[in-house]
């Protein structure tokens, strides 16, 4: 694997490093190890699968308060999504920064998420489909979420003819640090 850092400490966006013949390629796509040598949180204890059928569909920010926090490794199994996180930790020099990345299925390329952001996706194409790999549970009472068009963060989001979004991601409050 090759991990390129963001311009968010501790954020990455992950290339398979493909071996290749005349059959196709090999190429790891997770290693405990690895992740321990780039000081990444190796702890997995669930995996999530999020299908979406329509072009547009906009999912997040989402993220788990303390002591909850989750790291989460993003990759898109089918289609292509336009990935978003941010930096919610205050004590960092990037507090309230966001990025963006394509992840697709032909590029096969992975964004590891920090304990600490929040994170969202809309997606580029119908029928797409998004891998999660998190290293702490879910628990409910803990979920929080940040509008996707809280003006404190002024995210730019694809052009979409519809965007599909939620009630619950269309209606929360104005970010006001963690809760």
């Amino acid at each position: 694997m090759i991990f390129n850092p963001t311009k968010l400490k501790g954020a990455y966006l992950i290339e398979l490093e493909k071996r290749e013949d005349e059959r196709g390629f090999f190429a790891r796509s997770w290693c405990q190890r690895e992740f321990e040598a780039h000081g990444l949180n190796p702890r997995l204890v669930q995996c999530n699968i999020s299908f979406n059928k329509k072009k547009g569909t906009l999912r997040g920010m989402h993220y788990q308060a303390p002591p909850y926090q989750e790291a989460k490794l993003i990759r898109c199994t089918a289609g292509a999504i336009y990935d978003v996180i941010i930096d919610l930790r205050q004590n960092s020099e990037t507090y309230k920064e966001w990025i963006a990345v394509e992840l697709t299925a032909e590029n096969r390329k992975m964004l590891y998420v920090p304990e600490g952001f929040a994170h969202g996706f809309q997606t580029l194409m119908d029928n797409t489909e998004v891998f999660y790999q998190m290293s702490e549970f879910y628990i409910p009472p803990y979920s929080r979420g940040i509008r996707w068009n809280d003006p404190q963060f002024k995210i730019i989001w694809p052009e979409a003819e519809e965007r599909v979004i939620s009630l619950k991601d269309q209606t929360y409050p104005d970010f006001e640090g963690i809760r």
